[in-house]
């Protein structure tokens, strides 16, 4: 029978504690221990100590702080020390994406933003060694994105330390304005690149600690932050943090003419009439989303559409003293891996903007670009592999030349330079390739035929030279040999000669 309080009751229950208690010790089943939990990491790192998290096969920290707040009076300003922090800052979660408008595809990061968001991710094969380390550039036209999931990129898993970083976007991150210039020896408007030079300061004095080698670091990007990558290897202000760079579907101002200060200034002017500002004090009071709701209305007359604003480069005096193509010249040399898709990107404006967008892309050559893409006549079918013929304009303007532009001037200045072009479906499926589709390849373990596009990287990384063992040699350019190798479906093809040359040629545009 049972009790009351539901135990046995009674000579039953008697009889059956008794025999409990005389069951010998030896047959008793031995308890089972309890799974060891992995001792969470910490690191001492500048401003404090971290607290990351142990996963099957590496170590990840998440939103770890390398520079101040980037708010109120250094809004617009350039990166300030960190502010150091008491006792344990756990970093085991995504941190917010830096403030940023909806585009419908950031829609995740537009909802979890902050304008406190100067924070990068550290993903460690092992917390010990030298091992080579890979610093991420998001993309996102410069407006939009995040770090967040980069550190989780099977390139750990095969010996790099990869590090994601955060940069201020859109307004926050590239606003040229004169009261700002008069503040800072006469310079506005990069203030996104330099986040992104205070991150490097950080990995070059902190990554060791996680088990990265400080002088073999690589900066990698994809779009816009394959642009920022470029711009950094331009930039004086960046030289001595990093070894190597890899640039995928990205160059100094995308064929766009640069933009010199003095124009530039003109897009904080129209800030301060849609706000009704003067000074940058007020600028700095004002809420941030009454600067995001302004900035979707700032518009360069240079440009055929906006998409663009923060993708034309802004020659700022400080990062960027000079025009890339002229910092060039005394920047140091560097390996580099340049490449671009097969289709990137849709006409900026459709085709509407098309003449505009041939005479800004191809200047004085425009009427033999107009001729090559025979634009008296009807659109014509669409290309089974280069697409539509917009497509196909965007695609040679915006990143094709220009990166055979930009990778024939390093080869020549004696760079140790590969390029690539990519033609896969980001799916995997056998469809048109897209922009941003090669990254599932290159930092994660999707198969290009019958070749890993990440055994290319994961060589250059570790030595600089992306023909590693057992794989399908690079051409390395060289001065007057174009070479490049192809990713298809059927792997990896070497290359001669330049990548649609015929109207490539028509541009010098980086």
């Amino acid at each position: 029978m049972i009790g009351r309080n539901g135990t046995m009751g009674g000579k039953v229950g008697a009889v059956f504690v008794m025999l409990a208690l005389a069951v010998p010790a030896a047959a008793q089943t031995p308890p089972v221990a309890a799974p060891a939990v992995p001792v969470p990491p910490r690191v001492s790192v500048s401003g404090g100590i971290v607290e990351g998290q142990v996963l099957p096969d590496r170590t990840v920290f998440r939103g770890i702080p390398f520079a101040a707040p980037p708010l109120a009076a250094n809004r617009w300003r350039e990166p300030q020390p960190v502010v150091e922090w008491t006792g344990i800052r756990t970093t085991t979660q995504a941190a917010p994406a830096c403030l940023q408008n909806d585009y419908g595809w950031n829609h995740r990061d537009h909802v979890y933003a902050s304008e406190d968001c100067l924070t990068l991710d550290v993903g460690s094969p092992a917390m010990t060694g030298k091992a080579p380390v890979v610093v991420w550039i998001h993309g996102g036209s410069n407006r939009a994105g995040s770090a967040e999931g980069m550190v989780l990129s099977s390139m750990v898993a095969r010996g790099v330390v990869v590090v994601a970083i955060q940069y201020r976007l859109g307004i926050l991150g590239f606003l040229p304005h004169r009261d700002l210039a008069a503040e800072a020896q006469g310079s506005s408007g990069n203030y996104g690149l330099m986040d992104q030079i205070a991150a490097l300061r950080w990995v070059r004095d902190n990554i060791a600690k996680f088990g990265g080698d400080p002088d073999n670091v690589t900066i990698a990007g994809e779009s816009a932050g394959s642009q920022d990558v470029s711009l950094l290897l331009a930039s004086p202000l960046a030289r001595g943090l990093f070894a190597k760079a890899a640039m995928e579907s990205g160059t100094p101002g995308f064929g766009l003419p640069w933009r010199p200060l003095k124009e530039a200034f003109r897009i904080g002017d129209q800030l301060d009439g849609l706000m009704g500002t003067q000074g940058t004090a007020a600028l700095r009071r004002a809420s941030a989303q009454s600067l995001l709701a302004a900035d979707l209305k700032l518009h360069d007359a240079k440009l055929t559409a906006d998409d663009y604003l923060y993708l034309r480069t802004t020659i700022d005096g400080a990062v960027l003293p000079d025009s890339p193509d002229k910092l060039f010249v005394t920047a140091p040399r560097r390996p580099v891996i340049i490449g671009s898709n097969l289709i990137e990107l849709d006409l900026p404006g459709g085709r509407a903007a098309r003449d505009g967008f041939v005479d800004l892309s191809f200047g004085a050559n425009a009427d033999a670009a107009r001729g090559y893409y025979r634009l008296d006549s009807a659109d014509p079918a669409p290309l089974a592999r280069l697409g539509t013929r917009n497509q196909q304009i965007a695609t040679d303007a915006t990143f094709r030349c220009p990166a055979g532009t930009l990778a024939n001037l390093l080869a020549t200045r004696g760079w140790p330079v590969w390029r690539y072009e990519f033609d896969l479906a980001g799916d995997g499926g056998t469809g048109p390739t897209t922009h941003a589709a090669e990254i599932g390849y290159i930092f994660h373990d999707r198969r290009a035929g019958p070749v890993y596009m990440q055994d290319y990287w994961v060589a250059f990384a570790k030595t600089g030279d992306p023909s590693g063992e057992g794989l399908t040699p690079w051409p390395r350019m060289a001065r007057g040999k174009p070479a490049n190798m192809l990713f298809d479906a059927k792997g990896a093809t070497p290359r001669d000669g330049d990548i649609r040359g015929d109207i490539c040629r028509l541009t010098s545009a980086l």
